[in-house]
């Protein structure tokens, strides 16, 4: 069963950094304990300590916690008030849902002079007749009861009939302890049937968890034994199944394997010269800190979740270089990984080289070419194969000309060269 150890104070200490010395508040519920142990060596400073619902049977190890207020021992298994002297300073006191039967135990705690709260219910002796008028008799300085204000006249009562309600306190009580010696009893004789019980719980047998419980300290002690062991083996069931599968990382050879644990889509870029690039699409309201990058020369490791995404690299990358950002738009995760060895470039433009011939180059390049409509000028035109100037008619028509403008009116007799002779 659990116990209180250094570890489990600081890791419930994580409000006051994980300082044990200084602590003034620490809560332990819920965590099976079965003994008080360690604080009041380790926590001296302590003002509010919280230890309900736990296995505790006894009241101990107190004494030193000075500054003490409130303490809180609900649902447990305390069957008598003790050990409280030490506390001066204790103001509130919890022992709801215990097993205190001998209700005499809180002349205890006369001496709590700053003791104002005190809550008894869900205890046997809390069914007694008189158990409210015999508990605000003995304890003068108690202000409340079980969430209730003691009046001043409730009080007054109370002291006026004392005697008479101690009486009935201490018969009740006899009664109490006459049954709850043949419970244990009862309880030890039941040794076999416990073994029944533990080896069905073996073959997950429900019949123990289904059979009604008896509110006792020991049945309280035996669920709870059983309840650990339930919850140790479904781990183990679990640890069983992760392990199955869990992916292989690594072949017989010790090489890196391609791995997708979370099934998230990836890219990995291996066509630049200088790096490699991988895009991993990680859900856009992860937080990073679940995101962790391992870069290694011949593989890298993407742990998202718990969740392995591991791939084999082309090559080999320079570590220290590389780089692993985020988009805070999308969640992309980019790594750019540089390699060791670059790729060689084919085609290196000449840094030197001068401006302007490229620039004829790309004006000699950008000039217009414009489409010919019709044919062409070169084409042969056989509709003046003869010269307009050597045509006959037009030789005629001349002379005719020159003859009218020197008066001759024969046509005949004039004699020009260009006209052809008669025939």
């Amino acid at each position: 069963m659990p116990r209180i150890t250094l570890d489990l104070v600081r890791k419930r200490s994580e409000h006051n950094e994980g300082e044990i010395a200084t602590l003034v508040e620490i809560a332990l519920h819920q965590e099976n304990i079965e003994k008080i142990e360690l604080l009041d060596r380790a926590c001296k400073d302590l003002k509010i300590l919280l230890l309900q619902n736990n296995l505790i049977a006894k009241i101990e190890n107190l004494s030193r916690l000075k500054r003490l207020e409130y303490l809180n021992l609900a649902l447990n298994n305390i069957e008598a008030i003790e050990n409280l002297e030490g506390l001066e300073s204790l103001r509130k006191l919890d022992l709801t849902v215990n097993f205190i039967g001998d209700l005499r135990g809180i002349q205890k705690l006369r001496c709590n002079d700053s003791l104002e709260q005190l809550f008894l219910m869900g205890n046997p002796c809390a069914d007694y007749d008189g158990y409210r008028a015999y508990t605000v008799a003995t304890l003068t300085q108690l202000k409340e009861l079980d969430g209730t204000p003691v009046e001043r006249s409730e009080r007054i009562k109370a002291l006026q009939s004392y005697s008479t309600i101690e009486g009935e306190i201490i018969r009740s009580f006899g009664n109490y302890k006459t049954a709850r010696e043949e419970e244990i009893v009862g309880h030890r004789a039941s040794t076999a049937v416990e073994d029944a019980i533990t080896t069905a719980y073996e073959n997950e047998n429900e019949e123990f968890w289904n059979r009604v419980s008896r509110h006792t300290p020991e049945e309280r002690v035996m669920i709870a034994k059983r309840s650990l062991q339930r919850e140790e083996r479904q781990s183990g069931r679990q640890k069983e199944t992760r392990i199955i599968n869990e992916p292989k990382l690594f072949n017989s050879e010790g090489k890196a394997c391609n791995a997708n644990q979370p099934r998230i889509p990836f890219k990995l870029k291996d066509d630049e010269p200088g790096h490699v690039v991988l895009q991993v699409s990680v859900y856009k309201y992860l937080d990073t800190d679940y995101v962790d990058v391992n870069v290694q020369p011949d593989y890298i490791r993407v742990t998202i979740k718990g969740k392995i995404l591991q791939l084999r690299l082309p090559c080999e990358v320079s570590v220290e270089g590389s780089k692993a950002k985020r988009d805070t738009t999308t969640g992309k995760l980019v790594v750019t990984m540089p390699r060791l060895n670059p790729l060689p470039i084919l085609r290196k433009r000449n840094p030197d080289r001068n401006k302007e011939p490229i620039m004829r180059q790309r004006s000699s390049q950008s000039i217009r070419q414009y489409l010919e409509i019709g044919p062409p000028s070169d084409e042969l035109d056989f509709s003046r194969i003869v010269d307009r100037n050597q045509h006959p008619a037009r030789g005629v028509a001349r002379a005719i000309t020159e003859c009218t403008r020197n008066g001759c009116n024969d046509r005949d007799d004039c004699d020009d060269s260009d006209v052809p002779a008669l025939e």
